[in-house]
């Protein structure tokens, strides 16, 4: 019995919703990070069919903004990450908020979303417009500081 209680996954959430980046966003004290994308980071630049830079990461959150700003935000859980964020599917206004980052191509399918994601390359949108480190990729490359010192150490002085 304890077993199972241990294994069911997190309470169901709503509530307005704060856009922190392009898949992931405050629900009052909650922090959500959508399942299924990868949305390029918050400082990520990627680029377009001309070749210029434009700042994906930062249309990606706005876009989400946008979306969690037509009501409230009803969140499935499925687990909790090493961040202590809620791994959740959430619907606005009945619509599939992972889905809709996807299908617009500011966001990476990534264990779900296939068809979303599929056309949105097909369509050549957002991020499929032009070239771009993949979100994991792009981690991998710029590195957060850890701490006080390694925030430092990023100021030039």
């Amino acid at each position: 019995m304890v077993a199972a209680a241990l294994d069911r996954p997190p309470s169901p959430v709503s509530g307005r919703g704060r856009a922190s980046d392009g898949d992931s966003f405050r629900l009052g004290d909650d922090r959500i990070r959508l399942l299924g994308l990868d949305a390029p980071e918050l400082a990520q630049a990627c680029t377009n069919a001309d070749g210029r830079n434009w700042p994906c990461g930062r249309v990606a959150r706005d876009r989400m903004a946008d979306l969690l700003a037509a009501g409230p935000a009803d969140c499935r859980p499925e687990d909790v990450d090493q961040y202590d964020r809620l791994l959740a599917t959430c619907l606005v206004a009945g619509r599939d908020l992972g889905a809709v980052m996807v299908a617009e191509g500011l966001a990476v399918a990534s264990g779900r979303y296939w068809t979303e994601d599929a056309a949105a390359r097909r369509d050549r949108l957002g991020i499929w417009a032009g070239d771009f480190a993949a979100p994991r990729t792009w981690r991998d490359d710029h590195p957060r500081p850890q701490g006080i010192s390694g925030w430092l150490s990023g100021l030039a002085f």
